[in-house]
């Protein structure tokens, strides 16, 4: 199982009730010390129907509803983007502590009104980035970080799918944070940003759609160390979703779904290709699940895995992007 001490039970509360949201509830049923013993929606309705098919006790007809529920220690909301701001806001004047999906917010504005809220009540709050938590990642980044390609001079990571849908549906919605850069985006950013830390430049450039959001993404993001990364996301055709990190020593090569890897090669210089095996369990967001409980139990407010200022930069190279590229969501 995951590494940590089981403890007391933690008691879950489920903010929205689409597929994500049941996936990270099937995960969290492998948990033996996780208790899932509530769901909220904005209707009575949803919610009910999602606690009948996941066999959880409650059904809350409102966000506030379930954030005032006494028997919840931590809220998942999985909600779309939009409306992710005023979910984790509900929860945290509640005094929930909250995992949220991503991306976190529609803006970095957004994420550290939410970061100083948590700050001040002393609540737990975590960007459900789930790569950062998976086993291949977190050995990924112990070679990196033992020297095993030496200092990273490169990342190449993209994320594309062929999403034919309407403009009504989210991805092409600016009210609902469309576009693939927050929704795909979000992945090779991040990954870079594990590996690289806050870029000193960004340039982007993308294709949007007739609604104003991106549908194909380019961006090059350099480093005072020298390094760059060079990312891509989209919704108009299915990439490979892979990622290499190149040093001078040799690279890392991961498959697709790079965010998600259970298996990747080293190959370094004068050596044969070294695969490795680093199986996740569950879906994969089962060890996001395990570390935000971890960090309730041992009081923290964010995670080491996931800490609040790496999801304000990535955040914040975001926002550049959609600058760069003239993409602004209503309200902004």
């Amino acid at each position: 199982m995951v590494g940590y001490v089981a403890m007391s039970t933690i008691r879950w509360g489920i903010l929205a009730t689409g597929g994500i949201a049941a996936t990270f509830t099937g995960d969290l049923k492998l948990l033996p010390d996780a208790e899932v013993v509530a769901v909220g929606s904005r209707t009575a309705e949803s919610a009910r129907a999602f606690a009948d098919r996941h066999g959880i006790p409650r059904a809350h007809g409102s966000w506030a509803e379930l954030a005032a529920d006494p028997d919840v220690d931590i809220v998942y909301v999985a909600n779309t983007q939009n409306a992710h701001y005023d979910a984790v806001l509900t929860c945290l004047n509640a005094g929930k502590a909250v995992l949220c999906e991503k991306a976190f917010t529609l803006n970095r504005v957004q994420a550290a009104k939410l970061v100083d809220l948590a700050r001040e009540r002393g609540l737990f709050l975590m960007e459900a980035m789930w790569t950062r938590c998976v086993p291949g990642v977190r050995k990924i980044v112990e070679l990196v970080e033992d020297g095993a390609i030496g200092p990273v001079a490169s990342v190449h990571a993209d994320f594309g799918i062929l999403a034919s849908v309407g403009p009504e549906h989210r991805l092409r919605d600016p009210a609902q944070g469309g576009g693939a850069l927050l929704d795909l985006g979000v992945y090779p950013i991040s990954f870079a940003h594990l590996l690289l830390g806050d870029p000193a430049e960004v340039r982007a450039w993308a294709r949007l759609t007739p609604e104003g959001v991106d549908e194909n993404t380019g961006m090059v993001l350099g480093y005072d160390s020298g390094a760059v990364a060079v990312l891509s996301c989209g919704i108009t055709a299915a990439t490979p979703v892979t990622a290499t990190i190149s040093g001078p020593l040799g690279r890392i090569e991961v498959p697709g779904p790079f965010f998600r890897p259970d298996t990747f090669v080293l190959h370094r210089s004068e050596a044969e290709p070294e695969t490795f095996h680093v199986p996740y369990e569950g879906s994969g967001m089962l060890h996001e699940a395990a570390e935000a409980m971890r960090c309730l139990r041992e009081g923290l407010l964010e995670s080491p895995l996931v800490p609040w200022q790496t999801t304000l930069d990535v955040m914040g190279v975001m926002d550049e992007v959609r600058a760069q590229v003239g993409v602004r969501f209503p309200g902004e």
